[in-house]
């Protein structure tokens, strides 16, 4: 995917965009809307807030292994997708920003290891641009993904993917899993009426038409009602 945003491929390239007190600023679209998914990743992270994001629009197309690993994937309703953000000139999210140190980045781009990491300039809520850049977690496509994350390496995709029978991350036939939606929409909600709005309206299916408002009121009836497994309700809890 083209793109004129930087792209930081290595743990040395976030050293770029740190601050002078060796912070790196995160984007949160997803579960990390909610601070408190976001501290139970990043326990020391500093300065959680609300911030814009112009030029990047929220899509349902990324197979994440961590649903399968928690159980609550729906391999049979395709209910398999995790969020990811992608350049589109017209679009904006609200998002949330927050500091991590540099010295967790290494374990960062593990976490997101299938994730392409852009260089993106958000702005607080009355438009003002930040100082700083933060990383977002965009797409990338199964190839790149191999090629520059796997180095080549058909094993570690398997290592990570292969093991719950995952051929293809990225794709735009998959739909939302059902507790990570539920949360990342209660997340958003608390977050103020702004957010809430911009999450149902401005977040899409794989096929970058269906919002997640019509979705919802669709084929997601009921996702709304449905509690979270127990021992995922402090994580997926909103």
């Amino acid at each position: 995917m083209a793109t004129d945003h930087q792209e930081l491929k290595e743990a040395a390239d976030f050293e770029s965009i740190a601050n002078p007190d060796g912070q790196i600023s995160i984007c949160g679209f997803g579960s990390l809307l909610s601070e408190r998914s976001a501290r139970s990743t990043f326990p020391d992270l500093q300065n959680f807030r609300v911030a814009f994001l112009r030029g990047f629009r929220r899509v349902f197309a990324h197979t994440a292994p961590i649903f399968f690993e928690r159980g609550i994937a729906r391999l049979e309703t395709k209910e398999i997708s995790s969020l990811s953000v992608e350049p589109c000139a017209e679009e904006w999210i609200i998002v949330t920003v927050f500091e991590i140190h540099k010295s967790e980045v290494p374990a960062f781009i593990d976490r997101e290891h299938e994730f392409r990491f852009l260089v993106a300039l958000p702005e607080d809520i009355s438009g003002k641009r930040f100082s700083h850049p933060a990383v977002v977690c965009c797409r990338y496509s199964d190839e790149e993904y191999l090629q520059v994350r796997c180095k080549g390496r058909k094993e570690l995709f398997f290592q990570r993917y292969g093991r719950y029978n995952i051929n293809q991350i990225w794709r735009d036939d998959i739909l939302p899993c059902r507790v990570y939606l539920r949360h990342c929409v209660l997340a958003a909600k608390n977050l103020g009426k702004m957010a809430h709005e911009n999450f149902l309206d401005h977040t899409f299916l794989g096929d970058r038409k269906t919002s997640i408002r019509q979705y919802l009121a669709s084929q997601g009836l009921g996702i709304m009602e449905e509690e979270p497994p127990e021992m995922l309700k402090e994580r997926y809890g909103g």
